[in-house]
This record gives structure tokens, sequence and C-alpha cells, in this order.
């Protein structure tokens, strides 16, 4: 038998670091604090200005085709928000995309994936993407586009030509440096600069420092949120991510900080597995300044998908990081943002919540309500709860 009489010395132990790991709280582990004061509902203004352009409301459609067509981001754009057309998606590929759309979601789910990956190995026309930007300003509506990095160099100057107003850079994974076997990747200060005066929103992030780091680019907005998503699978695949209230707070430090330096402003808007009213107001309270949804959206009448939603990772030829899920068609675009409703869920009337949640802290615009007191409180949905989930009326 070999036995070993190796001694750790205490010094070098002391001196190597350990791991340690961080509490991270998502939307179900906290509370919003009612505050001293309230103010009537009817005063509440929840706007939010992105570069040059001031919404009344801080909702924004989240790039997925499934959630967002022309006549979606029109539509949307009367009522006060955003919503996003993904210029990587079916809308850039084909002159008939509702055709496409129709096929997915005749799909069974077995066959889903395997068809969402043969559907977006066909080539991008170009030209699509102007007539699209075109389709949504003729409406009326602000046209708000997304592309991946990879695709932005040759896809934003179309984009600005056609007279985009906002351009969004969207990936899992987003930070303002990139190490790369390329000559020169995206640069986010020359693409800042290329678009102007379009405002450019980049993400996705999560951490305080690259946030930071985005920020001093000069772009516009950041996104914030890795894997919550209803229909996104990164957090299974890759292992990563952080729960949407600490990765608010932590990133809404980052523009608090970035503020103070330099009197610049950069919004923050939350994205991802936002569902009911009480998420969004959370999140705005956590620091907020916008929310991106997808499902809730998708769940809509007459939006692209069906009743279906898939991610924008979805289609990877290599490693799928999504899944189409099935979220039926049970309200209008009105009923989800105004009511009336008969739900008490809180999945309906998403801006009258939102009202009634700032004024119970007597909170009348988004950065008063940044201010109010949050709580970690995992009981938060269960206690007292014991009739409705015995019958099963409950929502977790």
């Amino acid at each position: 038998m070999v036995t070993s009489d190796f001694r750790v010395d205490s010094a070098i132990a002391s001196s190597v670091p350990r791991k340690t790991l961080e509490h991270a709280y998502g939307f179900d582990d906290v509370a919003i604090v009612p505050g001293a004061v309230t103010t009537n509902p009817d005063m509440v203004e929840p706007t939010v200005t992105i570069g040059h352009h001031t919404l009344q409301l801080p909702i924004i459609a989240s790039s997925m085709d499934g959630v967002v067509d022309p006549k979606f981001a029109i539509k949307m754009s009367r009522l006060g928000g955003l919503a996003v057309l993904n210029l990587d998606g079916v809308w850039t590929r084909y002159e008939d995309a509702d055709a496409v759309l129709e096929e997915i979601a005749a799909a069974s789910l077995e066959e889903s994936t395997r068809l969402i990956q043969q559907v977006y190995s066909t080539p991008i026309q170009e030209d699509l993407i102007a007539q699209r930007v075109e389709e949504i300003k003729a409406g009326g509506g602000l046209a708000i586009v997304a592309s991946t990095p990879q695709n932005t160099k040759r896809f934003a100057p179309i984009a600005r030509a056609a007279g985009v107003d906002f351009f969004v850079v969207a990936s899992t994974v987003t930070t303002a440096r990139h190490v790369s076997r390329s000559l020169k990747g995206l640069q986010l200060d020359e693409l800042v600069e290329r678009m102007a005066p379009v405002p450019v929103l980049v993400g996705n992030t999560v951490d305080f420092q690259a946030t930071l780091e985005l920020m001093a680019t000069g772009i516009h907005g950041v996104l914030v949120g890795v894997g919550p998503g209803a229909a996104c699978t990164s957090r299974e695949v890759l292992g990563i991510g952080m729960p949407q209230i600490t990765a608010t707070i932590e990133t809404a430090q980052a523009r608090d900080v970035y503020h103070k330096q330099t009197g610049r402003y950069v919004p923050i808007i939350t994205d991802g597995g936002i569902r009911t009213g009480g998420d969004v107001s959370k999140s705005l309270c956590a620091g907020a300044d916008a929310v991106m949804i997808g499902s809730p959206f998708a769940g809509c009448e007459g939006a692209p998908g069906r009743g279906y939603h898939w991610g924008m990772a979805t289609p990877h030829a290599e490693l799928p990081r999504g899944v189409r899920v099935h979220v039926g068609q049970t309200h209008t675009v009105e009923q989800l943002l105004f009511g009336p409703t008969s739900r008490t869920d809180g999945t309906e009337n998403l801006v009258g919540a939102l009202r009634t949640s700032m004024s119970t802290c007597g909170a009348q615009t988004i950065q008063e309500f940044h201010d109010a007191r949050m709580i970690i409180a995992p009981s938060i949905k269960t206690e007292g709860k014991v009739y409705q989930i015995a019958q099963g009326t409950h929502r977790a």
C-alpha cells in the first residue's frame, strides 16, 4: 500500500484563491415594497427616451419571427411602444414569409427544429431588408430592426439608407472586447458613428464591467438578459446566464456610474422571461428603463407565429439553443397592454399593472420608480395562498 505524507502549507493554501458563489435573484424571489407616499395612477407617465425618440410605453416586442412582422411593428408603434424586426429571419429570406411561417406552425414538435434550421438555411436577400423597413415606415411605424454581429456590417448601411429609426446588434452574449482570428471584427464605436443619427442598441449582457465598456463605445441602449426567454435553451445548452433581477441591478449600476462620470444616460432594457405585469414592474423597479417581451406578444391575435414562438438561436446548424413553444393566441395586443381583462394572473393589462405598481410607491416616472425599495421575498407568491393553490388557480 502506498500512503501519502503530503502536508498542506497553510500559508500557500490561504494565498490560492477559491471560487465563490454569489446569490442571484429572479422575478419570483423579490417584491416591491409600497412607499410612504402614493399617487394617482393617472399621474404616472412611464415614458422612456432612447436616442432622440421618446416612447409613451417602456415596452418593446422582441426580434423573433413568431412575434414581429411589419404589420405588428406598425401596430406597436401606434400603441406607443416598439417591435423589433429580425433581419436574420424569414422576412429577409422570403418574399412570401407568411407561407413559410404557416409551414413552421403546422410542423410537429419533433420536426419543428429541423424544419426551422432548413428554413433559415436559405440565404438572406439584401433587397428585402430595405423593403421591410420601407413597409413599416409607409405604415406610419417606427422602424427598429435587429441583426447578429456577424451580419451587422452588411445590413446596417442598407437599413440606414431605407430610413430605419433604430438599429439593434443582438447576440446571446455581447461584449465590447472580442478575441477573434479575423483581421478586424465589428467595432461598435465605428458602427455608432456610421449609423448616426440612428440610435444603436446592443445586447445581451448581464455584467457590470461589460456594460460599462459597451456604453463607452457610444451606443444608445443596452439589452440585459442571457437565457431567460420561454423559447431559449442557452442556459441548458451552455450553462450560462444570470437571473433577471440581479442582472438588471448590476447593469443599472453600471449605467448610473457611467452617467455620473460622463453626463450621458444610456437606457437599460431588461430582455426575456417577462410574463406578467408584476415582472414588468419588478424589472423597472430594479433599474431597467424599459423591457423587451417575446412570448406574451407571440400569444396575441395576429402575431405572425400563429400561436408558436421560437428563439433566434433555434436555427443554429451546429448547436441549436432554442425550441418552438406553443403559446396559443388568447388575447389582442390591446388587451395585453391595456385591458380590459378578466384574467387574475397578471398576464393582461401590463401597462395598467405597471401604473398601479408605480403609484403605490409614489413614483410618477420610471426614474422615480428606480428609487423604490425592493426586498428578497421567496414567499411572496405563496404566502396566504392556500385556497388558490388547493383549487389550482394559483400561478407559480
